[in-house]
């Protein structure tokens, strides 16, 4: 089984030249990109008004998700710590404007001027420490806090993340939660080892929240019906209120 990404090497290094052309050239990896991305623009729950609005790509990598932005008709600013990724971004001609940057540093955004955010396979890169210089909760913290700022009162962030432990769900869930937003994670086909998909859905100016996320996906990515209720692959959510019982506060949806 080939080791997590996070942990052969930090994201500048292991995106090289090499690594970037192939991740952006696999077929594969570009349509679970693309789903990943309708999923987590799904979550954001954005205005049905037609309105264009200005959005947040954390670790855009090649521009794969900002792509999904775009065909949606919204405008998107993508960071990323590895240049090689952004690179090829630029080869692509992708329609967002690139920021090359550590997200553990802070975002470094005006405040109150993004509409929504999305991060795909990112965020828990933060809970390692690949230099002497890196805390994962310092990092957390400066990550957490600068988006909170930097976010439009009541707009949502939407991060599909792959933590390695219970420790890690709880370190991300914290840093989250003590800089201000509210919300919980959302498990598509949580009883499934290939298809379970993890999202940090969260709110921004309001401590308390009313998710209005529809209902969980089945083996071919349809809405589950109320009739469903019981079947195995509904997507679960965990309220932000219980991050101190992890492993217990499961409920479904």
């Amino acid at each position: 089984m080939a080791s997590r990404p996070e942990v052969v090497a930090p994201p500048e290094i292991f995106y090289d030249d090499a690594e970037a052309r192939k991740y952006t050239s696999s077929s594969r990896i570009v349509q679970i990109q693309a789903t990943l991305s309708e999923r987590a623009l799904e979550l954001l729950a954005l205005p049905d008004d037609s309105v264009p609005k200005l959005l947040l790509d954390i670790g855009c990598g090649s521009g794969l998700s900002g792509e999904t932005l775009s065909e949606n008709g919204h405008h998107w600013i993508g960071l990323d710590i590895s240049a090689s990724m952004l690179n090829v971004a630029v080869e692509r001609e992708v329609e967002g404007d690139l920021l090359l940057g550590d997200m553990g540093q802070g975002l470094g955004i005006r405040p109150g001027v993004i509409d929504g955010a999305i991060s795909i396979s990112a965020v828990q890169w933060l809970c390692n420490a690949d230099k002497s210089s890196h805390n994962p909760r310092l990092r957390l913290k400066a990550f957490f806090t600068s988006l909170y700022k930097c976010l439009s009162n009541g707009a949502r962030a939407v991060f599909q993340v792959y933590p390695e432990n219970i420790d890690q769900r709880e370190l991300i869930l914290n840093a989250a939660m003590h800089a201000g937003f509210a919300g919980g994670i959302v498990v598509d086909f949580p009883h499934s080892s290939k298809k379970r998909k993890e999202f940090l859905v969260l709110t921004c100016g309001q401590r308390s929240v009313n998710v209005s996320i529809s209902k969980g996906k089945n083996e071919d990515r349809e809405s589950c019906s109320d009739e469903d209720s019981e079947d195995e692959e509904k997507q679960t959510i965990l309220e932000m209120q219980d991050v101190d019982k992890l492993c217990k506060c499961y409920f479904y949806l």
